[in-house]
């Protein structure tokens, strides 16, 4: 610039603003964008979809989106509406802001998650759906014990239509934005043809108790919009800016909950990976990002594909299993960095044989062994399909001493203590919270037993009051007698004083909770509890009381609580981390394992069972999500034999591993073994990987894996026509025929379908001890071995 130009420059502009601009004048926040990100940034005006794919740095150009908006004056803080799905991605996107900004962002009301968003609007607006302002937020423990009781008191059998059973049906319906009166034909009959009705009384007994579940918190509010377009218009044209993050997880009420609001300026950016939306059985629905286009005509679709975490082979691999899929905007990811190692692909003879393999490689690896450098094991994660797939590498892994954790257990505030004085808590707030005292009404003991709390339920029903004011009733009216009448009495007098003392914040809401525990006896009780279990139930109530410093009050405390979805432990030791694939979404390691690949397992044949075609894409944006996890090193494995349910099955290697292209992938399955494309029919993988590379299909593989027609097959069943065939599983104690007469003679080489080859070491009648080459000494009965030499005939 000249000195005039600069100095006109710094007269207009404050200085404030200055320090955030890059020699040319532009904000010092865009020059760390690459192009795509910049167009989606200054691209400010109408609706606009960022597609982002998996490591393109999304969160980074939302966030400068929102800082833009503000640098530029186009909004102020309270008129932009930024969702996300989680706590810790919204307190990310703040944190972020502020830094792009050079100050903490303050003022920003309406950036948070669509639940934690919509507790505001209720409280707003709850009179317009038969609420008061203070009502309870009901975690997933009441909401059961809740329907429990509607479903004794109609007569329902529990045990065949259990609680859980109709929760999830409810749920379903108010993830799709459906009403008691709005419920099809087709769904009523759910659950024992009683499901609308039931569904009807739930939500009278939720309004009576003063209460809502989870899915109440966006269904009322999109009922409030739908019913009061006054109040819809104030919202519409006081939120000038919206911003989604994940759209592609959003349900039926989030989608119309982001239509409704965003009909008004229609500056609507939403910012998702159609490919990785995996939350189908949750609600989640692929379909609103699918056609942004059509629901907001003119859209601006701009593609992040400018990868910042994975290698070009790790790239290559996912986008080759991504694009078998038919419903995609798509795109393809691509990098600057280095190529790499390949996708490393193994088959392995069995579970055990898998997880002990992983074991071995994670131990070289840790070490530094396997000619790389040492890696930390936080760097490393096992993802699995299903949970039941973790035993065996947890077994594994308890063996060999290696640290692992688990990702995805229960949580601080799942935990009995916990929910016991939140129970109190709750009470505190609002007397109505029926649920919260039939919890802690005999916690500690008391003296009221079943009858008692029988009692004080008919007084409240027969006075038309909560479950506080019928135990009031029951105390004054003496209708409980003794110790336990006196101890009701007590509980009801500090219930109201607690109560009172909330309310005219005589004590910090800290000192009340330390207090609600002391004077109700709760901590006296695990104080006199001898139990090993004791002491930590004491530090976690610590814990939660210390808690409580970090919020205004009890009440925020309390929705906080109510809305968390994050497991936050801060864990200094090294540990392998173990997950599901969908608990992994969002994370990254630069190493990782994906074990299990075979049909049926993954794909999940009971997904593809309930959703057909659909179904079987979600698996196949599962395996991307998987692969794109990792950052340097990714190894998929599958096994030939695997443990389901106490069984062995043989299995086919997955379907996913046909579509992994060749040019990114590195075959380590072992000569011999049945690996599917790579190296199949017997064939050395190590040999020649690339002969038989992409000619596999599943029908090929089904073939092959005919045993029961296999040359090897007959024979076994000819040597077995004179004794009954038994499944070839390892036996203690078996019966040894001492008469028989075996083929075999120490020394030979055989084979077994589940153990694979060995050689025999001992003969005791038709009994063989056979040392076998992967699973160790095994006694197995002659008939269940072939000879080595005739293995070839006898797939698996």
């Amino acid at each position: 610039m000249s000195s005039d130009t600069e100095n006109a420059f710094d007269a207009a502009v404050p200085l404030s603003q200055r320090a955030m601009m890059g020699a040319r004048g532009a904000p010092r926040y865009l020059d760390d964008l690459n192009p795509a990100q910049r167009e989606a940034v200054e691209a400010l005006d109408g609706p606009v979809l960022m597609l982002a794919g998996a490591g393109t740095g999304k969160t980074k150009a939302l966030t400068t989106r929102i800082a833009h908006l503000l640098n530029t004056g186009r909004a102020r803080p309270n008129e932009i509406l930024a969702v996300t799905f989680t706590n810790k991605a919204a307190r990310e996107m703040k944190e972020r802001v502020g830094r792009h900004l050079g100050e903490a962002v303050e003022g920003m009301p309406w950036m948070g998650t669509f639940h934690s968003i919509s507790v505001k609007l209720l409280r707003r607006h709850a009179e317009l759906v038969d609420l008061k302002s203070n009502f309870t937020i009901l975690d997933t423990d009441d909401q059961i014990r809740l329907m429990k009781q509607l479903i004794v008191a109609s007569n329902i059998d529990e045990k065949r239509w259990p609680a859980r059973m109709l929760a999830g049906i409810i749920d379903g319906w108010k993830n799709r934005a459906l009403t008691p009166d709005k419920i099809p034909v087709a769904d009523a009959n759910a659950f024992d043809r009683r499901g609308a009705e039931l569904y009807a009384q739930y939500q009278t007994r939720l309004r009576e108790l003063n209460a809502v579940d989870f899915g109440d918190l966006l269904l009322h509010v999109v009922t409030i919009f739908q019913a009061h377009a006054d109040i819809l218009k104030r919202y519409q044209e006081w939120f000038r800016y919206i911003l989604v993050d994940e759209y592609q997880d959003t349900n039926v009420a989030q989608y119309l909950w982001l239509r409704l609001l965003a009909g008004g300026h229609k500056n609507i950016c939403c910012v998702g990976d159609d490919d990785q939306s995996i939350y189908g059985w949750r609600g989640a629905e692929v379909g609103n990002i699918l056609k942004f286009e059509k629901d907001f005509p003119g859209a601006k679709i701009i593609r992040l594909e400018q990868n910042y975490r994975s290698t070009p082979h790790i790239l290559g691999a996912a986008g080759g299993v991504i694009a078998a899929n038919k419903g995609r905007l798509g795109k393809e990811l691509w990098t600057e960095a280095e190529d790499g190692e390949k996708v490393r692909l193994i088959g392995h003879w069995d579970g055990e044989e898998e997880a002990r393999w992983i074991g071995e490689e994670i131990e070289a690896m840790q070490r530094g062994t396997r000619g790389m450098a040492p890696a930390s094991l936080n760097a490393m994660a096992i993802l699995v399909r299903a949970s039941h797939q973790m035993r065996a590498f947890e077994d594994r892994f308890l063996t060999i001493g290696l640290p692992y954790k688990v990702i995805g257990g229960p949580r601080f505030y799942e935990r009995m203590e916990i929910r016991d004085a939140m129970a109190y808590f709750r009470l505190a707030v609002s007397q109505d919270d029926d649920l919260a005292f039939e919890r802690i009404v005999n916690t500690p003991k008391r003296g009221l037993g079943d009858k008692a709390v029988q009692t004080i339920q008919r007084a409240a029903r027969t006075n038309g009051v909560s479950l506080v004011e019928g135990a009031r009733l029951a105390a004054q009216g003496e209708l409980i007698k003794g110790k336990g009448g006196a101890a009701l009495g007590q509980l009801v007098a500090d219930l109201d004083r607690w109560h009172g003392q909330l309310r005219a914040e005589a004590d910090t809401h800290v000192e009340l909770a330390e207090m609600i525990l002391d004077e109700s006896g709760y901590t006296t009780m695990w104080q006199n509890d001898k139990t090993p279990e004791a002491p930590g139930r004491l530090e976690n109530l610590k814990e939660l009381v210390k808690a409580l410093e970090n919020f205004d009050n009890l009440q925020g405390f309390l929705e906080h609580v109510a809305l968390i979805m994050d497991n936050e432990s801060d864990d200094a030791d090294e540990k392998v981390s173990i997950m599901t694939l969908h608990a992994a979404k969002g994370l990254e390691f630069p190493i990782v394992f994906l074990p299990g690949w075979e049909d049926g397992l993954f794909p999940s044949q009971r997904s593809m069972d309930e959703s057909g075609l659909k179904g079987l894409e979600e698996e196949r944006r599962l395996a991307y999500v998987g692969i794109t996890r990792a950052e340097e090193l990714c190894t998929i494995s599958f096994a030939a034999n695997r443990r389901v349910y106490g069984q062995w099955q043989s299995q086919l290697p997955s379907r996913f591993i046909d579509e992994l292209p060749e040019a990114h992938v590195d075959v380590l399955t072992p000569p011999g073994l049945y690996g599917g494309g790579y190296g199949a029919a017997g064939m050395s993988a190590a040999a020649s990987p690339a002969a038989e590379y992409g000619r596999s299909t599943l029908q090929d593989r089904v073939g092959r894996a005919d045993v029961y027609n296999s040359p090897g097959w007959r024979r076994l069943q000819d040597r077995s026509q004179q004794r009954p065939m038994r499944q070839p599983t390892e036996q203690r104690g078996m019966t040894i025929d001492l008469e028989a007469v075996s083929a075999f003679s120490e020394g030979d080489r055989v084979f077994h379908q589940k153990f694979g080859y060995g050689d025999v070491m001992g003969i005791e009648g038709d009994k063989l001890a056979i040392s076998f080459d992967k699973a160790g000494e095994k006694n197995v009965v002659a008939r269940f071995v072939v000879p080595a030499a005739e293995a070839d005939d006898v797939p698996f």
